[in-house]
């Protein structure tokens, strides 16, 4: 192991996704529900809101929808532009790729496989004969929870903290940027922008690579 591999973090909802998959979850439910869920996520994104508390009510609005629900959900969720060059490349070059979410294991968890990411964490719903109970199943994966994961896979895989980068785009990953040795705003929020080393305005995820120095492949 060398001193020169980075690990790269990323958010996942409005960072490695164009989407929040909460908010498209909230529309199986109503109308009514997805404008109020839609609303709070900005806000929360924003750091207007605290996170853990506004995600309480965000998953209290989605009870009762069962797990095909979220297999649907999560089959509109699109990609970033860019991110699979910037997976693919990165690795190509020996680097880690982990994607830490606020967002829900039952949902990211096929993203990250289809992407071949190095390792990934988020919430879980708490699910009960099939459907969604309106709860989370453990601890909320929150800012900190974010910025010590980050911590926790740098010491695992021997990477200095000086290599390790962090990229997002809300209130929640400020934590996460500001501990990073390079920390990116990526069309971020201005709480966001404001705590970055970097930022990038241009929905292309792949221009990471071009501000860490690597090739793309």
């Amino acid at each position: 192991m060398t001193t020169e591999r980075k690990l790269i973090v990323l958010d996942v909802d409005s960072t490695l996704t164009q989407d929040e998959g909460i908010d498209l979850l909230a529309r199986y439910v109503s109308d009514e529900a997805a404008r109020e869920v839609s609303y709070i996520t900005s806000r929360a994104m924003a750091g207007e809101l605290d996170f853990s508390e506004s995600l309480v009510a965000r998953v209290r609005a989605l009870g009762g929808l069962s797990l095909d629900d979220v297999a649907s959900a999560t089959a509109r969720v699109r990609l970033s532009v860019g991110a699979e060059t910037l997976v693919r490349s990165a690795q190509a070059a020996g680097h880690l790729v982990a994607a830490v979410s606020g967002g829900f294991h039952q949902m990211i968890d096929p993203l990250a496989a289809d992407l071949g990411l190095d390792m990934h964490r988020a919430n879980r719903f708490e699910v009960q004969d099939g459907l969604l109970t309106g709860r989370i199943d453990g601890p909320i994966v929150d800012a900190e929870a974010k910025r010590d994961s980050l911590f926790r896979w740098a010491e695992q895989h021997d990477i200095s903290r000086s290599n390790t980068v962090a990229v997002g785009d809300g209130g929640n990953d400020v934590l996460m940027l500001s501990a990073a040795g390079v920390g990116i705003a990526y069309m971020a929020k201005d709480v966001t922008r404001a705590a970055a080393d970097i930022v990038i305005n241009t929905p292309d995820l792949a221009l990471v690579l071009d501000e860490i120095g690597v090739r793309r492949v």
